[in-house]
């Protein structure tokens, strides 16, 4: 197998600035997202926290994680099959891109991730629950692609990135 990438806790100065949104969140306790088997190809992301969630209710979860990407791949995240066919649970944006240069963003490349409850029952998941997989992903370009767009932002940046072009680097 091919390694592309290495996932690390964000910074204790970058974690410190999610406090006030996440304050039960502990820093010593961000478990680095891991593969249950040889055969898995996706990596679990866990939850770093206790979480509740009613019937249409959505949560932001930071992971306290990012990840240093080899240039030509991108880490796409999916929902935990298992929690959407027990309980409802999606990703609110169904599939989530981190691109190479996220690792570069002004938050760290911190990963985090909406979860919506589109069941009919409150749902309680405990700390350490892995709730999402990464899968590493080599992508191509056109042959006909000439952006010179830099990231400048975290978190659904890339539109908004310092792009020569004046067009999205990507959608992201």
């Amino acid at each position: 197998m091919k390694k592309v990438a290495k996932f690390e806790k964000i910074s204790f100065s970058q974690f410190s600035s999610c406090l006030p949104l996440f304050e039960n969140f502990d820093y010593n306790s961000i478990k680095l997202p891991s593969r249950a088997t040889l055969g898995s190809a996706g990596y679990d992301f866990f939850l770093p926290y206790d979480i509740i969630i009613k019937p249409g209710q959505n949560i932001l979860i930071p992971t306290g994680v990012r990840c240093k990407l080899d240039e030509g791949y991108v880490l796409q995240l999916y929902p935990r099959s298992g929690l959407g066919f027990k309980y409802g649970l999606q990703l609110m944006n169904t599939v989530g891109i981190i691109d190479s240069d996220y690792y570069y963003a002004l938050n760290e490349g911190h990963i985090m991730a909406k979860l919506v409850n589109t069941g009919d029952k409150e749902v309680y998941l405990e700390k350490g629950t892995a709730f999402m997989q990464g899968i590493f992903t080599e992508f191509f370009i056109t042959k006909d692609d000439f952006t010179e767009g830099v990231r400048v932002g975290g978190f659904g940046s890339t539109t908004k990135s310092d792009n020569k072009s004046g067009l999205a680097a990507s959608n992201s």
